[in-house]
């Protein structure tokens, strides 16, 4: 008698759970899973963390690790190191904990990335093992119509050292480089018109493209297959158009107004191949909580 009690009760729980699930079915199924946020591939801008990288790099590495970015674009290298580090040394510390480095800004020296230290360059980045090296500014001297296309004449023969080591040279924008000049825009008249797009692509900012006024989805329009890099950093508010470098309105990814999404879904126009997130005033003194934001809203809302 007692081992039929015990399988009237067996069976009453079974229907039970039976019905449970039936009523719950795809509800129980559709429940938000954590994600390993690491398949989505996003990548950091190291400039974001400098100041914490500049006091413990392999701590601020960790971090970014544990935090789920996958891939790295570097902001540091001087006399053919990387954070202090040799080219060997700091991609051992980067692998051994599952990231990539992908790409470096390789004007971080006085004299800025030439025609002369181009190779020195090239090669110290090839034993890093980038596929890319950018080129992230113009000093304020040097925006004239004369001299942007000297560099551009430059950077083109840059780009062929680059190429000759495996290594994709590139530019990336602030909103300086949209201002007309004497009835020229930089940008698209010297950049986009003279520079080689075999031998440099453009990485695109899409908070200073913003800033200049500029939509990106019609940028890729006119210019398919040339922003192999996106910067993605959000900003408050939109304006109108100005060229002053204020980077006060930055905001993580998805907490801002930019249109990711929309900007993503033309990502094969645009030719792009990687994202960086960014923030140029590193969090407001909160650095990894700002990136915490960023990847959290790419991979829950934006990526998906």
């Amino acid at each position: 008698m007692r081992k039929q009690n015990n399988r009237r009760d067996f069976l009453k729980v079974s229907a039970a759970g039976a019905l449970g699930l039936t009523v719950l079915g795809p509800l129980a199924c559709s429940q938000p899973q954590p994600a390993d946020r690491k398949s989505f591939g996003v990548g950091l801008q190291l400039y974001t963390i400098r100041d914490a990288m500049a006091a413990d790099v392999a701590g601020s590495l960790k971090k970014v690790s544990d935090l789920g970015y996958k891939n790295l674009e570097l902001a540091s290298y001087s006399d053919g190191k990387f954070y202090g580090y040799s080219p060997k040394e700091f991609k051992k510390m980067v692998n051994d904990l599952d990231m990539e480095i992908i790409s470096s800004h390789t004007q971080v020296e006085a004299a800025g990335i030439t025609v002369d230290n181009a190779q020195k360059m090239a090669d110290d980045h090839a034993e890093l093992g980038v596929k890319y090296c950018v080129q992230p500014w113009v000093n304020d001297e040097d925006r004239n119509i004369e001299t942007y296309k000297k560099m551009v004449g430059d950077w083109n023969e840059v780009g062929k050292i680059m190429n000759g080591v495996g290594i994709q040279f590139g530019y990336h924008n602030h909103n300086f480089e949209f201002e007309t000049i004497d009835g020229i825009v930089p940008y698209y008249d010297i950049f986009l018109a003279e520079m080689d797009p075999e031998y440099i692509t453009m990485e695109l900012d899409l908070f200073w493209a913003h800033k200049a006024g500029v939509d990106p989805v019609e940028l890729f329009k006119q210019y398919p297959g040339r922003f192999q890099l996106f910067h993605m950093k959000d900003m408050h508010k939109h304006e109108a158009p100005f060229f002053d470098v204020n980077k006060d309105d930055v905001a993580s990814v998805g907490a801002g107004v930019i249109d990711f999404k929309a900007i993503l879904a033309a990502k094969e126009v645009a030719g792009m191949k990687y994202m960086f997130v960014e923030d140029d005033n590193q969090g407001n003194g909160q650095p990894f909580e700002e990136l915490e934001v960023s990847i959290n809203n790419l991979t829950t809302k934006i990526l998906v």
